[in-house]
């Protein structure tokens, strides 16, 4: 054995542990925040796109373009001469802009971001997979943010499609004009991609904190911002839907029921005012968020 003692004036070799140099291999630095958001979401991002709650939620997306089918063939045959609301004749781009407001931006958005964004880190768990993303040498937070982009991809595909084809059915109904429509129609494809990312990062700051996020999300969503848009005050400014309705006016319906929806929503905020709320929303839950994954343990249950 030998007595020759390390002399402790000369330095450790660069790349090695302090207290295991000679000992143990380099030590390799923790990525960049972004690189390991980007390996992250290579990883989430077939797990997302070919999981069931795809495939089902998918199902549910697809529902609007059933009606789409049954329009069509109800003009086809002349039952009605097309589409009536309250005897009066509905122009296909009317038709369209109600539907998207109802059925995608009122449910389908909401939907996808309580099933997606409460599981980004609920699903970690649940599954006991959490464990072997924290133990690799990246940031917490960066596994949230990697989860949330592979979310938002999956989405948008799943969404914004379904919407083309919507659009494709419906707005030809009444001899509605597609190409005097388009400008209409890039607006509720870029305004549903805002309401995805808007819901999704305020549901994967309530799937990383809240103990049964699912539930949490659905009162949410279906609960407090139903109740809350319906109240007098300014209650209603602590909803996302309060804002994303300022930017579909152009869409809605102006006659009968549409019009009877619309005074009950007509107090909106200006365009601008919406659209730095929501971009304020998604910045603020994201990093709630992930503060919340980088400072909580995550208890594992037998």
């Amino acid at each position: 054995m030998s007595d020759t003692a390390p002399d402790p004036t000369v330095p450790a070799s660069p790349g090695l542990h302090p207290s295991a140099a000679g000992a143990a291999g380099p030590v390799r630095p923790a990525p960049p925040f972004l690189s390991a958001a980007m390996r992250v979401f290579d990883l989430s991002l077939g797990q997302m796109l070919w999981s069931r709650r795809t495939i089902f939620l998918a199902l549910i997306v697809g529902s609007p373009l059933a009606l789409g089918v049954l329009f069509r063939v109800l003009e086809a045959v002349g039952i009605t001469g097309g589409v009536r609301i309250e005897g009066a004749s509905v122009p296909g781009p009317t038709i369209f802009g109600g539907m998207i407001w109802l059925l995608y931006l009122r449910f389908i958005v909401p939907v996808l971001g309580v099933f997606y964004g409460t599981a980004l880190i609920a699903d970690e768990v649940d599954d006991k997979t959490i464990t072997y993303l924290f133990v690799r040498p990246i940031p917490h937070g960066a596994v949230l943010a990697g989860k949330y982009l592979a979310y938002l991809v999956t989405t948008v595909f799943v969404v914004l499609p379904s919407v083309v084809i919507l659009y494709l059915l419906v707005v030809p109904l009444g001899n509605g004009s597609l190409a005097a429509s388009f400008p209409a129609l890039l607006k509720d494809l870029g305004l549903l991609g805002v309401g995805l990312a808007a819901y999704g990062a305020v549901f994967a700051f309530i799937g990383a904190y809240f103990k049964y996020p699912l539930v949490t999300g659905l009162l949410f969503a279906f609960g407090w911002e139903q109740m809350a848009l319906l109240l007098p005050g300014y209650l209603r400014r602590l909803t996302i839907a309060y804002y994303l309705q300022s930017l579909v006016p152009h869409s809605m319906p102006q006659e009968g029921l549409g019009s009877a929806l619309q005074a009950l929503f007509r107090e909106v905020p200006p365009v601008w005012v919406s659209l730095v709320w929501l971009a304020g929303c998604v910045v603020v839950f994201l990093a709630l968020a992930a503060r919340t994954v980088e400072r909580r343990e995550y208890v594992l249950e037998q």
